[in-house]
């Protein structure tokens, strides 16, 4: 700490600096990470505390504003935050929640009933990792302003100005003696400010990018039930409304807004306070049970369901079920190893009761929408004993034939999986380079012939007699579905290698939507890569260049020079020999791969459906809409 104290400074303000220090030494521990996450999760707090001011009935309107030097501006109309001085500390609230960790108006209770945010440690994070901080705020008749430097204040509360409207505006630099990147990005705000408008019904957020005048504006009058028509606009729906549920106990609340549709996926999404749960929890478990006993309670009754039949399981219940489930509550406890897992054991009965209570009304009052449920889970119910079968088969078979692997795959030698790669080949003339031109040491290439299923219009059961599929996820070793286990992974790379043309994007697009849909784990951990083979050879006086794409070709032909050279476009693996094929595309020294990420859940099923569903008209609006993603895939 500093040796030499001014003596303007006193006790209060000294323990103030002592708590921000803390956060500028470990800011990990406070948002996350240093990195893009961590950057965007301040925008999410100053966002959060306008969001209670919206919770508590005092605020309609939350705007977001990034400018081009890289600050941010959040405004809200919400009271404002109060100015008066706080007996104990000496100094306004408004600088005690700037300053001072665990000083927001959350604890105590009184204030806010059910607030999200990071239990109130939001603006004095912020503020302690800005360079620097202004906060106006608009409240008894005046405007007051102060400002800050990486959390510590450096100009007095004054008043500026005088208005009748009231509420607060943020705008903060984040440091970058912190952030290793300040570059904010639109879509990854865009995303979250859409789901806390859906989440609250009513309510208008804005975003505004002034580096290139981009902007979107939210505002849902339906809430949820919007959220769910949004997820489900281009899938068919079974039946015309979303079904929504809504019930309070003990200053607790669960909404509910739910539809099937005819894929064979479930999207369930949960969150408790505004805060995305995406390990579920317990208002998710007692949601699962209250849908299973209702749908089998019913099915039981209307005799679809024989005494002797084995009830539905809720995996059947699920199928094609799009729901949001946004629980409210005063004490929420947050558990797993992402802290996004809701503990409260009393959420689960709670949930689960209003489910059962509600939808069986529901059902009992539109039977044409329950009949279609049912019968959508009965067809589920019959291609998941379909599915068992064919599993058992192919396990029994296995065990006859010693566990063998796939006949067309060459294995490597390398037995730790950590060290070993799989390379997924289109075509046989492509395979036979890359089984010659590779290590064989660490890397395994298997052959696919033909186009592989499309699983987003298949069932499981269909879905496992299928060669190639059958061939992947032997040579894997780590199962399917629910079975998936990462943990009996045989190789840490799996590097999808098609041709640079329509037909391998289209292959690329077709396995990616499998393993997300079946193998969703080797996306999550990071396993899945996109081989990046050249486009063009250029040759000169009997040197040659690989070229990966047209940007590299200009600057390739500006450098070396335009006069006789030649220019070979590669269509396909196939063209290359083995040795050309493992410098450019196979050698870890030389080769770039792209690993596959998940940003979010809710995108990656948006753009899966798109590209794989039904439904040609949205599909084309998204390529459109994203031609650089997809140069290369077919329409």
């Amino acid at each position: 700490m500093h040796s030499h104290i001014d003596k303007s400074y006193d006790e209060t303000k000294i323990q103030v600096l002592e708590g921000l220090e803390a956060v500028r030494k470990r800011p990990g521990m406070y948002i996350g990470s240093t990195g893009p996450q961590g950057l965007h999760h301040l925008v999410y707090e100053i966002v959060d505390n306008s969001i209670d001011e919206a919770l508590a009935g005092f605020c309609d309107y939350i705007s977001v504003v990034i400018h081009e030097d890289l600050s941010v501006t959040v405004t809200d109309n919400g009271r404002g935050i109060p100015v008066g001085i706080n007996p104990k500390y000496g100094i306004s609230a408004l600088e005690l929640v700037l300053t001072k960790l665990h000083a927001g108006g959350k604890f105590g209770g009184g204030s806010y009933k059910v607030s999200g945010g990071l239990h109130g440690v939001g603006a004095s994070v912020v503020n302690a990792l800005s360079e620097w901080l202004e906060v106006t705020v608009k409240t008894d008749g005046k405007v007051y302003r102060q400002k800050f430097e990486r959390g510590v204040p450096v100009s007095k509360l004054e008043i500026i100005g005088e208005t009748e409207e009231t509420g607060t505006s943020i705008t903060f630099k984040p440091d970058h003696l912190i952030f290793e990147d300040l570059n904010f990005s639109f879509e990854v705000l865009k995303k979250r400010l859409r789901e806390l408008a859906f989440l609250n019904k009513g309510l208008n957020i804005k975003l505004l990018d002034e580096r290139d005048g981009q902007s979107k504006e939210f505002y849902y009058e339906g809430g949820i039930v919007s959220f769910v028509e949004y997820l489900n606009r281009n899938k068919t729906v079974l039946h015309e409304k979303p079904l929504y549920i809504y019930g309070e106990k003990d200053g607790a609340s669960v909404e509910l807004a739910m539809q099937y549709n005819d894929s064979y996926n479930e999207n369930i999404f949960s969150f408790a306070n505004y805060i995305a749960t995406v390990e579920g929890g317990t208002h998710l478990s007692g949601f699962k049970s209250g849908l299973t006993r209702v749908i089998n309670d019913y099915a039981r009754k209307a005799n679809i369901l024989k005494p002797s039949d084995p009830n539905f399981t809720g995996e059947d219940t699920r199928e094609g079920l799009t729901a949001i489930l946004s629980v409210k509550l005063t004490e929420p406890q947050f558990e797993g190893q992402t802290k996004t897992k809701l503990g409260n054991s009393d959420m689960r009965s709670f949930v689960e009761n209003i489910v059962v209570e509600k939808l069986s009304s529901f059902m009992e009052e539109n039977p044409a929408a329950a009949k279609v449920v049912i019968e959508k889970t009965l067809n589920a119910s019959r291609a998941r004993e379909a599915a068992r079968k064919a599993r058992e088969l192919t396990r029994r078979k296995s065990v006859l034939e010693s566990a063998s692997l796939p006949g067309k795959l060459a294995d490597c030698s390398e037995k730790d999986p950590s060290q070993c790669e799989i390379f997924i080949v289109e075509g046989d003339s492509a395979g036979g380079s890359a089984k010659q031109g590779r290590e064989r040491r660490f890397q395994a290439v298997l052959p696919l012939r033909g186009k592989i299923l499309n699983v987003e219009k298949t069932r499981l059961d269909k879905i496992l007699a299928n060669a190639e599929i059958k061939a992947m996820v032997t040579a894997f070793g780590a199962g399917i579905g629910d079975e998936f286990n990462p943990e009996k992974l045989r190789y840490h790379k799996i590097i999808c290698m098609t041709d640079a043309d329509v037909d391998g994007s289209h292959i690329r697009t077709l396995l990616l939507t499998f393993f997300y849909r079946y193998m969703r784990p080797l996306i999550e951990g990071g396993y899945v890569y996109i081989a990046q083979p050249p486009l063009y050879k250029v040759s000169k006086n009997k040197q040659e260049h690989y070229v990966y794409n047209d940007d590299e070709l200009e600057r390739l032909l500006n450098e070396i020079g335009r006069d006789n050279i030649e220019i070979q476009r590669y269509k396909g693996l196939g063209e290359m020999n083995p040795e050309q094929l493992w410098e450019t595309t196979m050698n870890p020294e030389t080769r770039t791969i792209l690993r596959v990420e998940l940003e979010d859940a809710i995108a990656a099923d948006e753009i899966f459906t798109l590209l794989m569903g039904d439904k040609v008209e949205p599909r084309r609006e998204f390529i459109e809409q994203n031609a650089k993603l997809a140069q290369n895939l077919d329409i």
